[in-house]
């Protein structure tokens, strides 16, 4: 989500044309595709989500494309995405950053380091590896208190989230599948950034909500992570030649996983009322 392109949009001044869409409605649209746009101000939302967005039918959604195109409020890039390489890419034209310098202090406008259009932004590796901090409390008397939600004010990770990313519900979906040694690995890893653009692009045309998406990505995750794994191993395994497995085949468990795996079944009941003996505890199964 791109704070810059939605405060452009909200911004704009739409233009009522002879049986033409209604102003409201094209700005709604233009909000929606600026509520999915990247750092670059592209986005790429289907047809599908853009309805359910909008709650509009899908011949008002492109006739209203249409007309924002014809407006110069966006254009079609050319460039296909999804899955299937067939969802049209947008750009938004006319957005500008907002101002985060005071206008007392002047730079040097050939430094390359304030021109560069990574400046301020935190990788999602790093937002989820330091999603359970605390954010600081401000005291009651200070001066910016009632300011915190402005543009300028928000947090990285605001500013960064994805539209469907909650890092700290991955977080515990991670921690209910697997133990906490796979955890750790999977929030230090390097791969993923990777992952999560492979995973976004398998998904582009499924219209999933947020709690699931989520879900999934914790699975698809733990998997990748067994890859990396394996791949690692495997020089140690085999000195001489390199055998490659079937992406399906299981990987071995690790003897935590082992263990976690088999308290957790030890204290379902099914189990236990099936293979326990009378008197007999779930510890002393």
């Amino acid at each position: 989500m791109s704070l810059d392109a939605t405060v452009w949009a909200w911004k704009t001044r739409q233009k009522q044309k002879a049986g033409g869409a209604l102003k409201p409605l094209k700005k709604l649209v233009l909000l929606s595709l600026a509520d999915r746009a990247g750092e670059t101000h592209e986005c790429y939302p289907s047809i599908a989500r853009l309805v359910e967005d909008t709650e509009m039918d899908r011949k008002t959604v492109l006739k209203i494309i249409d007309e924002l195109i014809e407006d110069g409020f966006i254009i079609d890039t050319g460039k296909r995405e999804g899955r299937t390489k067939q969802v049209k890419v947008y750009l938004l034209i006319g957005v500008k950053g907002r101002e985060t310098v005071p206008t007392t202090v002047l730079f040097d406008t050939g430094n390359d380091d304030l021109n560069s259009t990574n400046n301020g932004t935190v990788p999602t590796t790093e937002q989820f590896q330091q999603f359970h901090e605390r954010v600081p409390t401000i005291p009651l008397n200070s001066p910016n208190v009632g300011t915190r939600n402005l543009p300028k004010n928000l947090s990285e990770e605001s500013k960064n989230k994805k539209t469907w990313l909650s890092l700290k519900k991955l977080g515990e979906e991670i921690l209910l599948a697997t133990d906490q040694e796979t955890y750790e690995q999977i929030k230090k890893a390097t791969w993923f950034d990777r992952e999560l653009r492979a995973f976004e692009l398998y998904n582009a045309e499924k219209n999933l909500c947020d709690e699931l998406m989520n879900y999934h990505f914790a699975d698809w995750l733990i998997n990748a992570c067994g890859k990396y794994q394996a791949r690692e191993q495997a020089p140690f395994r085999n000195s001489g030649s390199q055998v490659r497995c079937s992406p399906s085949a299981p990987h071995q468990l690790s003897d935590k996983q082992v263990h976690a795996f088999a308290q957790k079944l030890s204290q379902h009941p099914e189990f236990a009322s099936q293979f326990a003996a009378a008197g007999e505890s779930y510890d002393q199964l």
